[in-house]
């Protein structure tokens, strides 16, 4: 192959697997180039909470180790995975976060329980976060993060860490000064202010990819913005570079010693939503940046006989659309991944029927959404009700509550389009076209579980993840409120998604295998263009992030090991010569 330029490594895609894979080849005295499609750094991953499930990490004393965190795991997957690739994840999981550390990365844990606390070995302990980042501190950089949806910022324009997020949205004790702070903090930034709308505090994802970038900047690690991958190059049965395209035009790059790709998943490419998902959903119904993962890794991989696995399943987070912001003929994406469990509400098909824990995981919930509408075809979408007191209190997706957005601050054209109301809930239950009996038996069924505390069809909040996001000022359940007080009111909920899990299939040193279960020489993939060593599970928060940066680092472990091999070899074939 014919090409102006040669790295030992090309890193396809920049969010927390790409970043990952290029600071551990930098650290390991390979030349390295990441390239990203779009013209911001960060991929989704910036725009996600920033959180990496990392068990038996080390960080704090604990008494996590890899067989608890295995017992936990077998107990909730259901699909074939591959026990080695496992292993591998557990294994080098820890030694990923000790030497992104060592690289001058702040990492500590957050006390987010396990998706599933009643599995055997559940812990709360297994979530990692990295530290608010001043954005100046990555220079002529700063504008090129992607940034965080508007959606994660208070007042479209304010951003939060996921501590704020949480008094704010649930109206925890001090609410009102954290917001005061939120505001006054970034009104007195003059100097920021003078260049940009954008706050200067990067947070949640933006700051876990903030202080990988700050890293990657600091050591002069290329990374070229606006570079699409088009197609692997493959010289005598190995992959030895890529072919890119700028603008239009294309051009190719050497890797020596390996590509790995990073790119992201395909939801948002529908062929491939309807070639691989039982319940395809829409690509706009994504919560992840618009029109950004398309499958260009995956489609790349499949053309030189990559195989698959675990396609048939993405990262479910449950979302609902409105009009941007002052550009009403453009609709958005809101994630209700907390909202559809919070009490004074019920989710219901269409039907007028529960189907799910409202308040259980939002991976749960998605994939309760496409079970279903596969069972009765009346979901996707599905129907968030609420009341006023609900609506006095909560976010209904881009609904914000009535103290920051009263009912006289929606626009006319959202009325009975994007939000629902009603002065009864039969009248609800007409203008959403749900069987009014069975909307008003649902309604009254969950006002008698309010009373009790007790769910007794699907246990709403008698464990200590839904009790996290419920209010604590309602008892005896705290994700169990009457719905009761008039105005009702109807949200459509739509089974989205944070990505795909399933992708490239890889080994346990995130070699990308052909039909055969044999590696591609010079191939890796991490990250959601790769298959989840989970399959269809999402055990806690961060079980995206966490292996894909694990196997980002785990890729170049191997890469390196490999070279050392042949090196060797080559030494040991002179000697005898």
């Amino acid at each position: 192959m014919s090409a102006t330029e040669t790295y030992d490594v090309v890193v396809v895609g920049s969010g927390a697997a790409g970043a990952t894979a290029a600071l551990r080849a930098h650290e390991q005295g390979l030349s390295v180039l990441l390239i990203e499609k779009a013209h911001k750094y960060g991929g989704t991953s910036a725009t996600s909470g920033g959180v990496m499930w990392i068990p038996n990490h080390g960080l704090v004393e604990s008494d996590d180790n890899k067989d608890k965190t295995l017992e936990y795991l077998r107990s909730l997957i259901k699909v074939p995975v591959q026990e080695d690739r496992l292993h591998a994840y557990l294994d080098n999981g820890p030694e990923m976060v000790r030497f992104v550390q060592s690289t001058g990365v702040p990492i500590f844990p957050a006390p987010w329980p396990d998706y599933y606390t009643d599995a055997p070995q559940a812990r709360a302990d297994r979530s990692l976060v990295s530290d608010t980042l001043d954005g100046r501190e990555l220079g002529d950089k700063f504008p090129l993060m992607r940034e965080q949806f508007t959606r994660f910022k208070l007042m479209n324009r304010y951003a939060m860490d996921l501590g704020e997020f949480f008094t704010i949205s649930t109206k925890g004790q001090g609410w009102i000064k954290a917001i005061l702070k939120i505001i006054w903090r970034y009104w007195t930034d003059f100097s920021t202010r003078r260049m940009t709308r954008r706050d200067r505090r990067f947070t949640q994802g933006g700051a876990l990819m903030g202080q990988l970038f700050k890293q990657i900047f600091q050591r002069g690690i290329e990374v070229r913005l606006d570079t699409r991958l088009d197609e692997l190059k493959v010289t005598d049965g190995r992959v030895s570079g890529v072919r890119v395209s700028h603008f239009g035009r294309g051009y190719e790059i050497e890797a020596k010693q390996g590509v790995i790709l990073c790119a992201g998943g395909f939801e948002w490419n529908q062929a491939l939503r309807d070639r691989f998902f039982p319940v395809p959903g829409l690509t706009r119904h994504s919560s992840t940046p618009e029109d950004a993962n398309r499958g260009e890794a995956l489609i790349a991989g499949m053309d030189i006989g990559a195989d698959t696995e675990h396609t048939q399943a993405g990262w479910w987070i449950p979302t609902m659309h409105m009009p941007m912001p002052t550009t009403s003929n453009f609709e958005e994406i809101h994630q209700a991944a907390f909202d559809v469990g919070r009490p004074h509400s019920v989710c219901v098909n269409r039907n007028g029927q529960r189907f799910v824990d409202e308040a259980c995981s939002y991976d749960d919930f998605g994939q309760a959404m496409v079970d279903d509408q596969l069972k009765t075809g009346a979901n996707t979408p599905c129907w968030l009700v609420f009341d006023a007191t609900f609506r006095s209190k909560f976010t209904a997706g881009g609904f914000m509550p009535t103290a920051l957005m009263p009912d006289s601050r929606i626009p006319p054209d959202y009325w009975d389009h994007y939000i629902f109301r009603a002065d009864s809930v039969e009248a609800l239950a007409k203008k959403i076209h749900v069987p009014v009996d069975a909307l008003k038996g649902t309604v009254a069924n969950m006002n008698a579980y309010a009373r009790s505390g007790e769910d007794p069809e699907f246990g709403r909040g008698n464990n200590a993840y839904d009790q996290m996001f419920g209010d604590p000022t309602v008892t005896p359940n705290p994700c169990l409120g009457p719905i009761d007080k008039a105005p009702y009111y109807a949200v459509a909920i739509n089974v989205g998604d944070l990505g795909t899990k399933g992708g490239l299939k890889c080994d346990a040193n995130a070699r990308v295998v052909d039909g055969n279960g044999q590696p591609i020489p010079g191939l890796y993939a991490a990250g959601n263009n790769s298959g989840s060593p989970f399959g269809n599970v999402y055990p806690g928060a961060g079980g995206t992030i966490g292996p894909a940066m694990t196997f980002g680092f785990v890729a170049v472990n191997h890469i390196v090991a490999s070279r050392s091999n042949t090196a060797a070899e080559a030494t040991d074939v002179e000697a005898v010569a």
